[in-house]
């Protein structure tokens, strides 16, 4: 994995996060202390909450309301990917078990609806109406885009539809993080614009990046087999870019309409792979990054935000 240095600046900070989502689970149940250990150690490079913390330090907010929020996205996270895992069925994450692999459906859902709550808690803590309000705004969001996926991604082969649906997967979490950070912070409004256009445009890269390893990683190291969207009739950027280049192509079709034979989808993700869409989305995923950065430019040029600008272009750039 690519290291980034500006990430080792906040490592402190990100360990009194994770203490902070531990704590969470003090004087409650045993099994869901067992269970938020195991979810924050299971945890990946926790770029949502670096990211807060960079945000923040570079708009010179206050260290412990930041920490407290950082907390707060990063739980919020954790909270989605239980619930995620489950309605998936996925009993491996980052190549450790789910919750849902060892519990039932029923004390599944429950950790994930204790751990909304403990978010919504600490959100609550950084004593701003505003930050509560995006939190809870940026939940409604995520949940919505889920519940659209669910009932209407079979048939869905537009650039239209994917855009809205990575900005609710994922996108949206980030703008979260750079304007709550933003609201913790003597920043005007413009400002907080601009923050709130920075998220946005990163969490839109991140996502159309994961969408690319999707189908360049190998089933090894992501844990699930390659094009595993593709495989489940999601229809992502590459496979919109290689549609465009082969509108005829009978297997998209299949894909997206009828279903599709286990060869035939081997053969269309091979030829996907060996195509230029996922060139072509990259460069995509670099565009978003960019205009993210573009948007830094009305600040002062300090360290932090080198360090801001460095988080931004670690997304595009990871395990490719």
């Amino acid at each position: 994995m690519s290291h980034v240095a500006s990430l080792d600046i906040v490592q402190t900070d990100i360990r009194r996060v994770e203490e902070r989502m531990y704590a969470q689970a003090n004087e409650h149940h045993p099994e869901l202390q067992a269970a938020l250990k195991h979810l924050v150690v299971s945890g990946g490079k926790r770029v949502r909450p670096a990211l807060t913390l960079l945000v923040g330090e570079m708009l010179e907010g206050e260290k412990e309301r930041l920490i407290t929020l950082a907390a707060a996205i990063e739980m919020l996270h954790t909270a989605t990917l239980v619930h995620d895992d489950l309605i998936d069925g996925s009993l491996l994450r980052r190549g450790i078990p789910t919750l849902n692999a060892q519990w039932s459906p029923g004390a599944t859902v429950l950790t994930g609806d204790f751990i909304f709550a403990k978010a919504a808690r600490l959100a609550a803590e950084t004593d701003s109406v505003r930050v509560m309000r995006l939190f809870a705004e940026t939940l409604a969001v995520i949940v919505n885009g889920e519940i659209t996926q669910m009932f209407s991604s079979q048939g869905l082969a537009s650039r239209e539809d994917y855009y809205q649906r990575i900005y609710a997967k994922t996108a949206s979490m980030f703008e979260l993080a750079a304007t709550a950070a933003a609201e913790l912070s003597p920043v005007s409004e413009s400002v907080l614009s601009a923050m709130q256009r920075f998220g946005y445009e990163i969490g839109m890269a991140f996502q159309i990046v994961d969408d690319i390893l999707d189908f360049t990683g190998e089933q090894e190291r992501v844990g699930k087999p390659v094009a595993n969207d593709l495989r489940h009739g999601l229809i992502t950027l590459p496979a919109l870019y290689y549609y465009e280049a082969h509108p005829d192509d009978e297997r998209m079709e299949a894909v997206i309409n009828t279903g599709i034979n286990d060869k035939e989808i081997e053969e269309l993700i091979s030829d996907i792979r060996q195509s230029s869409a996922v060139k072509q989305a990259l460069v995509e995923a670099r565009n978003f990054a960019e205009r993210g950065v573009a948007e830094l430019e009305i600040l002062p040029n300090n360290q932090a935000r080198s360090a801001v600008i460095e988080v931004a272009y670690y997304i595009v750039d990871r395990e490719l």
